[in-house]
């Protein structure tokens, strides 16, 4: 084997690093959760629907490829996305994969049930409108989530605190509820909580990784 051939499948291999690591279902999920903000395994093990030592598996491999970075934290240890590009690379290889598998479109067309959830304007449109107070764009992620990335003018209701709040929403206003990407289902679920209470509500199918818009660290 000449030297040529050799550095290129050196680099080639390399990069394969990459994809071994996204290969599993659950990796792209935990991937998924770190866009969203840093969190440690027990944390990520439950959201992911995943025992801890799986969780733990799953994260030394992405953190072998350094998708994923840790920081100790007193007791904790965190793990947070190593760089906005990983961020971007779940989203292009989650959008090829929409683009590419008709069941993978079959599938989400299942999730939105009823397409006026999608909210139906561009993302330029729905900062201006959320701007002047027009239209009110609600976060139902955690509030960890939200302090550490949120779209432009977001208001933060966590799901489970939403019902519970809704004397906070104005009355005659559309509500844009947004989660943690078109995998998530907090969005639909809030907009069928509000529909039922008499707002006018929508989802927006995209979150902080679809924008752009990378997590803080904590302090």
């Amino acid at each position: 084997m000449n030297d040529t051939r050799r550095i290129k499948d050196l680099l080639y291999e390399q990069v394969a690093r990459i994809g071994k690591a996204a290969c599993s279902p659950k990796r792209l999920e935990l991937i998924e959760l770190l866009c969203q903000g840093e969190k440690n395994v027990e944390t990520l093990a439950r959201e992911a629907a995943i025992s801890m030592k799986l969780a733990s598996a799953h994260l030394r491999e992405l953190r072998a490829a350094h998708l994923v970075e840790t920081e100790k934290q007193g007791k904790n240890v965190v793990y947070r996305i190593a760089n906005r590009a990983v961020a971007d690379f779940w989203v292009a290889i989650r959008s090829l994969a929409e683009d590419r598998l008709v069941e993978l479109r079959m599938a989400l067309e299942q999730m939105a049930s009823n397409p006026k959830e999608l909210a139906p304007r561009d993302r330029d449109s729905l900062v201006k409108l959320a701007k002047k107070g027009e239209l009110v764009m609600l976060d139902v992620r955690p509030a960890a989530e939200y302090a550490a990335a949120h779209l432009p003018f977001a208001r933060s209701m966590p799901l489970d605190e939403l019902k519970n709040r809704l004397a906070e929403l104005p009355a005659g206003k559309t509500i844009v509820a947004y989660c943690r990407g078109p995998y998530c289902l907090m969005a639909k679920d809030a907009v069928e909580l509000l529909r039922q209470q008499g707002f006018e509500a929508v989802r927006l199918p995209e979150g902080v990784a679809e924008w752009g818009i990378a997590p803080v660290r904590a302090d």
